[in-house]
Protein backbone atom coordinates (compact mmCIF):
# COMPACT_ATOMS: atom_id res chain seq x y z
CA UNK A 1 0.00 0.00 0.00
CA UNK A 2 1.33 3.78 -0.97
CA UNK A 3 2.60 5.12 2.70
CA UNK A 4 1.43 8.80 3.77
CA UNK A 5 3.06 11.09 6.08
CA UNK A 6 0.06 12.66 7.92
CA UNK A 7 1.25 15.96 10.16
CA UNK A 8 -1.55 16.89 13.08
CA UNK A 9 -2.62 19.71 14.84
CA UNK A 10 -4.74 19.49 17.40
CA UNK A 11 -7.21 22.41 18.23
CA UNK A 12 -8.32 23.88 21.24
CA UNK A 13 -11.35 21.54 21.40
CA UNK A 14 -9.04 19.02 20.45
CA UNK A 15 -6.17 19.66 23.48
CA UNK A 16 -8.87 19.33 25.89
CA UNK A 17 -10.07 16.22 24.92
CA UNK A 18 -6.49 14.55 24.93
CA UNK A 19 -5.69 16.43 28.19
CA UNK A 20 -9.03 14.52 29.31
CA UNK A 21 -8.79 11.31 27.78
CA UNK A 22 -5.30 10.75 26.46
CA UNK A 23 -6.13 7.36 25.43
CA UNK A 24 -7.98 8.57 22.63
CA UNK A 25 -5.10 9.07 20.57
CA UNK A 26 -4.98 5.58 20.35
CA UNK A 27 -9.05 5.04 20.01
CA UNK A 28 -8.50 6.86 16.67
CA UNK A 29 -6.05 5.08 15.30
CA UNK A 30 -8.70 2.19 15.14
CA UNK A 31 -10.88 3.96 14.07
CA UNK A 32 -8.24 5.22 11.15
CA UNK A 33 -7.95 1.42 10.96
CA UNK A 34 -11.44 1.14 10.12
CA UNK A 35 -11.76 3.22 7.59
CA UNK A 36 -9.02 1.04 5.33
CA UNK A 37 -5.94 2.33 6.23
CA UNK A 38 -2.90 1.48 9.06
CA UNK A 39 -0.56 3.70 11.15
CA UNK A 40 2.44 2.25 11.05
CA UNK A 41 4.16 5.12 13.69
CA UNK A 42 2.88 7.80 15.57
CA UNK A 43 5.18 10.18 17.62
CA UNK A 44 3.93 13.30 19.45
CA UNK A 45 5.73 16.77 18.23
CA UNK A 46 6.94 19.74 19.63
CA UNK A 47 6.62 22.98 17.68
CA UNK A 48 3.86 23.39 14.88
CA UNK A 49 2.46 20.67 14.59
CA UNK A 50 1.52 18.65 17.53
CA UNK A 51 1.95 14.61 16.09
CA UNK A 52 3.10 13.24 13.10
CA UNK A 53 1.67 9.65 11.40
CA UNK A 54 3.19 7.50 9.29
CA UNK A 55 -0.05 5.78 7.74
CA UNK A 56 -0.59 3.06 4.90
CA UNK A 57 -3.65 3.66 2.75
CA UNK A 58 -4.96 2.13 -0.09
CA UNK A 59 -4.89 5.56 -2.48
CA UNK A 60 -4.58 8.90 -2.31
CA UNK A 61 -8.46 9.09 -2.34
CA UNK A 62 -8.69 6.20 0.53
CA UNK A 63 -6.37 8.98 2.96
CA UNK A 64 -7.97 12.27 1.49
CA UNK A 65 -11.35 10.55 2.80
CA UNK A 66 -9.49 10.05 6.17
CA UNK A 67 -8.52 13.36 6.66
CA UNK A 68 -11.56 15.03 5.54
CA UNK A 69 -13.59 12.54 8.33
CA UNK A 70 -11.00 13.25 10.81
CA UNK A 71 -10.98 17.07 10.29
CA UNK A 72 -14.67 17.45 10.38
CA UNK A 73 -15.14 16.23 13.53
CA UNK A 74 -13.71 19.73 14.74
CA UNK A 75 -10.80 17.98 17.07
CA UNK A 76 -7.55 18.16 14.37
CA UNK A 77 -6.59 19.50 11.29
CA UNK A 78 -4.12 17.66 9.02
CA UNK A 79 -1.72 18.32 6.41
CA UNK A 80 -0.94 14.75 4.21
CA UNK A 81 1.68 14.03 1.79
CA UNK A 82 2.28 10.88 -0.28
CA UNK A 83 5.88 9.68 0.90
CA UNK A 84 7.91 7.64 -1.88
CA UNK A 85 10.08 4.58 -0.57
CA UNK A 86 13.66 6.06 -1.06
CA UNK A 87 14.41 2.66 -3.21
CA UNK A 88 11.69 2.89 -5.38
CA UNK A 89 12.48 6.77 -5.90
CA UNK A 90 16.24 6.02 -7.09
CA UNK A 91 15.10 3.15 -9.50
CA UNK A 92 12.65 5.42 -10.72
CA UNK A 93 15.14 8.08 -11.36
CA UNK A 94 17.45 5.76 -13.00
CA UNK A 95 14.45 4.64 -15.83
CA UNK A 96 14.74 5.94 -19.35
Amino acid sequence: MPVYVMLTTLTDEGRKTIKDKPERIKEVNKEVEAMGAKVIAQYALLGVYDFVNIVDAPSNEAISKIAIELGSRGTLGTMTMAAVNIDQFIANLKKK
